[in-house]
């Protein structure tokens, strides 16, 4: 796989490309900031691109900026965003954007090797991989909005893991439900949300994009 690092970190960018490179990936380029990132990606397009938030000049939201272009103008090119940082509406805007072949990392949270490796592998393959502080930080902010009002404690639950892309066998064991349970949680959701059986598009993504405010 071909890899581009975006993360003004020196230490840290060199570390990342390290593990990268063990792990038997090409890092095609790890560069400092924004600019950098972009030029790279529009010259040499590369299957997946890690990118800090925050970069220079002003450390804010370079990075995931870089991020919201980068999916709308090179599709084809997954993104991972690892930072220390939760930018909500950002975030909410990338997935909206196109819900496979993206991830949102919190550098802290991420206490093993394999589990950022396997993070890697899932975007790359066209994957969603969310840290759940990312989707609870983002339910905060959407909580109030039409839809979501009227969903129970549980079917929050189910939602907010359907968000951080686990199966409906993963939300069981995580909530210690039934299959059976799961499914009569999410039909509700469905319902809730006015999503019919005879919906065109991914009932499931649309209702993610619902709880995600897209």
């Amino acid at each position: 796989m071909r890899i581009v690092i975006a993360e003004d970190s020196a230490i840290l960018r060199a570390g990342l490309e390290r593990l990268l490179v063990d792990a038997g990936h090409e890092v095609i380029a790890a560069v400092p900031d924004a600019n950098e990132l972009l030029a790279t990606v529009h010259n040499t397009p590369p299957d997946l691109a890690i990118i800090d938030v925050r970069m220079p000049p002003t450390f804010t939201d370079e990075g995931i900026r870089a991020a919201v272009l980068i999916r709308k103008q090179n599709p084809d090119v997954k993104v991972l965003v690892f930072s220390q940082y939760v930018e909500e509406q950002y975030a909410s805007e990338l997935i909206a954007e196109n819900t496979g072949g993206f991830g949102y990392l919190l550098k802290d949270r991420v206490a093993d090797v394999e589990d950022f490796l396997a993070a890697v592998d899932e975007v790359a393959s066209g994957g969603t991989v969310l840290d759940p502080e990312v989707v609870s930080q983002i339910l905060v902010r959407t909580r109030k909005k039409d839809g979501l009002s009227t969903l129970s404690p549980r079917e929050l639950e189910v939602l907010q893991l359907m968000a951080e892309g686990k199966s409906n066998a993963a939300i069981a064991r995580t909530l210690y439900l039934s299959a059976g349970a799961v499914e009569k949680h999410i039909s509700s959701v469905f319902t809730k949300f006015g999503l019919t059986a005879d919906t065109s598009d991914n009932r499931r993504i649309l209702a993610v994009l619902t709880f995600l405010g897209a």
